[in-house]
């Protein structure tokens, strides 16, 4: 299909015959761009720019301008193409762009570089610049390059398969990569069964917290005896850190659509929600555009694809609010009222939106289920382990050296993460430990680094999977300090409907926040444990329930830090600033009058050209000297 003609056919419906000529057209191109398949030498060129969030936040949108007018001087305009596509994963080292179908990645990509590219790269033959090559050091003093390296190529991206490939702005390169072949699959067998018992077989479980089975969820709202019926995407994710769903919303959105218009099929809806935080500027414009698209191509509306089957989503926007992620909230705030939990039974798959049953899952849940239909549910089921199946998308951040996401198999160890992928702490530091599931997750600790993460085993160390957020620390963070910060987020976000939450988590945060600062007394962390048990046994919704788990899990695994705070006033991690005490180091010191200059308490004495010293009755330790000084010559302990 001429390109001519695919420009010619979006006022119209595409018929399967349409999608499979468009995938006739653009597949081995596309399939160049992912690196899948070996290409001939006269293959299509083009250079692929990260438009992911990260990216978009280091100018890469000026990239593409620099990029296209570069090769128009060259005259190669009409010959190489640049394209924006979804999130790379490789969020550390943005820019980044990949010069297709040869593979090769650059990384931090400046103006000057991008110039240098072209000119070096494209224009003199093909020769790669190894300096501005994404590369990444093994344990082993290699170095591994392009899409060579662990970050990249240990991952198994099913969720993510689409992202960083495809335009999302164009829905007939989401087609070339077989986007909407599984609605059509199962459209033509005309069974809504068949689809609901290949996701229930596949084992496939919510990716955004528990993860409740998704195929169950979806025959309670079959075998409802209502007629209409909703199915939702919840894309509210709001955990700090976590980035999944925002990015592949961005940069596959109709892996979404499809998704969901599968599952309305299975389940007998005719309408559903797609319910995204209004923080999400990329993503909703991203989703509005392809959902006009797909309305106009017949994969949307009515009669979708010929077929006798009506479905069509609405676009709605949410506040910000943390606990609408909770699916009760989230329905009461799709209705147009204030996003609060209610109790639970009955649940959404009974009585949602309107009172009606609704099926609700995240945005990485409705896309796995077109692999599954396309795939089967033993390829699906053979990933991952027994009780967890399949892959999962981990937001990595935090102490790694290189940050972003990773898609894996479930089972897949917290060390293989952080050390084989992630490229472990920065030289010199300590692995400490990981946090899992954001807010409602925990911690676990580096003894625990070859347990797999998985749901279950997750639950053994008293954390969670969450929607997959995963902060590593190292020894410069303090566990006292970690569950202040993430119990002071409950507290900010917690609707306050309920007493053991509004109540129960600010006094949590009482006694943090005293430990912290130093005043911390005997029995605080029984009160602490105490507390944290009962809020977590009688909170009305999943907000307050796994609010506690920051507390428990640091005060299991990291105890002896919290009772150094408490009896020796002291934090091992050096971070607490009330526990500090600043020194200079004599033979360091030059007597350059810096951190003189800086300290708001007057507290540091000394002559320009003279050692300095620090008056700790007077000093405030805000640790403003520390920063200071050129030298390193002040430490705090």
């Amino acid at each position: 299909m001429p390109e001519s003609m695919l420009h010619s056919i979006w006022g119209e419906a595409l018929t399967p015959e349409d999608h499979e000529k468009i995938r006739e057209h653009l597949q081995e191109r596309l399939a160049g761009r992912a690196g899948e398949v070996d290409l001939k030498n006269d293959a299509a060129r083009e250079i692929l720019v990260c438009g992911g969030g990260s990216c978009r936040g280091s100018a890469s949108n000026e990239l593409s301008e620099i990029l296209r007018d570069e090769l128009t001087e060259e005259g190669l305009g009409d010959e190489i193409a640049v394209v924006c596509v979804g999130c790379i994963g490789l969020c550390s080292s943005g820019p980044l762009l990949v010069v297709s179908p040869e593979g090769i990645c650059y990384s931090e990509v400046t103006p000057a570089a991008a110039r240098r590219i072209v000119k070096e790269h494209l224009v003199a033959g093909g020769k790669t610049i190894p300096e501005l090559e994404l590369q990444q050091k093994t344990g082993k003093n290699s170095v591994l390059r392009s899409r060579s390296v662990p970050f990249l190529a240990r991952q198994v991206r099913v969720a993510l398969r689409n992202c960083g490939v495809v335009n999302p702005l164009r829905i007939e390169e989401s087609i070339a990569r077989d986007g909407y072949r599984a609605l059509t699959e199962v459209l033509s067998r005309g069974s809504r069964s068949d689809a609901l018992e290949l996701v229930k077989r596949s084992g496939l479980r919510g990716r955004g917290g528990a993860g409740f089975p998704t195929g169950l969820k979806w025959e309670i709202v079959r075998e409802a005896p209502e007629n209409t019926k909703y199915v939702v995407c919840n894309g509210d994710e709001g955990d700090p850190g976590a980035f999944m769903d925002r990015s592949i919303l961005e940069g596959d959105p109709h892996s979404v659509i499809e998704g969901m218009a599968i599952g309305a099929f299975a389940v007998g809806a005719s309408h559903g929600f797609v319910y995204v935080r209004a923080e999400y500027g990329l993503a909703l414009e991203h989703l509005e555009h392809a959902l006009a698209q797909a309305r106009r191509c017949g994969v949307l509306g009515e009669g979708i694809l010929g077929f006798d089957f009506d479905f069509d989503l609405t676009l709605s926007v949410g506040g910000g609010a943390f606990v609408c992620g909770e699916e009760t909230a989230l329905v009461s705030s799709i209705e147009g009222r204030r996003g609060v939990p209610r109790p639970r039974p009955p649940f959404p798959a009974q009585v949602g939106i309107n009172g009606k049953p609704t099926l609700v899952g995240n945005v990485e849940t409705w896309v796995h289920v077109a692999p599954i239909i396309l795939n089967g549910p033993n390829w699906f089921a053979a990933m991952g382990t027994s009780r967890s199946r399949g892959t999962k998308v981990f937001a990595l951040s935090g102490a790694v050296q290189n940050t972003g996401l990773v898609e894996v198999p479930m089972g897949t160890t917290l060390r293989e993460l952080v050390y084989e992928i992630g490229g472990g702490v920065a030289p010199g530091r300590r692995f400490k430990g990981a946090l899992t599931g954001g807010p409602s997750g925990g911690c676990i600790p580096a003894s625990q680094a070859d347990r797999p993460l998985d749901f279950d085993s997750l639950l053994e160390l008293g954390a969670m999977m969450g929607s997959g957020g995963l902060i590593v620390i190292d020894e410069t963070t303090c566990a006292v300090d970690l569950a202040r910060f993430f119990v002071e987020f409950a507290v900010e976000e917690s609707c306050g409907k309920c007493p053991p939450c509004r109540v129960g988590t600010r006094r949590m945060l009482d006694i943090l926040e005293r430990i912290a600062a130093g005043e911390g007394q005997d029995g605080d962390v029984d009160q602490l444990q105490e507390l944290a048990l009962h809020i977590r046994e009688t909170s009305m919704c999943g907000l307050g329930q796994t609010a506690p788990n920051p507390v428990l899990s640091t005060l299991r695994h990291f105890r002896d830090e919290f009772d150094a705070h408490i009896d020796s006033k002291r934090c091992p991690a050096g971070q607490c600033p009330s526990l500090l005490t600043y020194t200079v180091y004599e033979t360091l010191c030059d007597g350059c009058m810096m951190c003189k200059e800086v300290c708001p308490a007057d507290a540091i004495k000394g002559e320009e050209g003279r050692v300095h010293r620090i008056d700790h009755n007077a000093c405030a330790r805000c640790g403003a000297c520390l920063s200071s000084c050129p030298v390193e010559a002040i430490v705090a302990t």
